[in-house]
């Protein structure tokens, strides 16, 4: 299995945030923070990356909490990211699958749950892409 799910749209960057974002909030997960990152490595003084490259930092906070009370090592794994990018001829989303993550920390509870915010956050962008 590979680290992360990445599918691809035919939808705008914009209208795949847009369409993330509500399905999200569907599942009792929100966007805890967005990062422009072409803007941001504009900022920076970097011109020649021009492709949208989004990442956006996504949580649901009671399954956060419960993760966490587990084991505090899983902070280094939140919030969970969801990408949106364009590449030369598409819009890809994806995410690094929380299976692969929390299989660092050898817990089969871990495990369980990893699977279970796997499974809610591919829902989630099966149905915006």
């Amino acid at each position: 299995m590979e680290f992360h799910y990445t599918v691809t749209s035919n939808k705008s960057v914009e209208d795949v945030i847009g369409a993330l974002d509500a399905q999200l909030k569907a599942e009792h997960f929100s966007i805890l923070w967005q990062l422009d990152l072409t803007q941001k490595l504009r900022e920076k003084g970097i011109e020649d990356y021009t492709r949208p490259f989004h990442i956006l930092e996504v949580c649901n906070p009671h399954e956060a909490a419960k993760v966490l009370g587990h084991n505090e090592l899983v902070g280094y794994f939140l919030p969970c990211k969801i990408v949106v990018y364009a590449d030369q001829s598409h819009v890809r989303i994806g995410l690094p699958r929380p299976t692969a993550l929390l299989g660092f920390l050898n817990s089969s509870e871990l495990s369980e749950k990893a699977e279970e915010i796997e499974q809610t956050l591919i829902r989630v962008i099966e149905a915006a892409k």
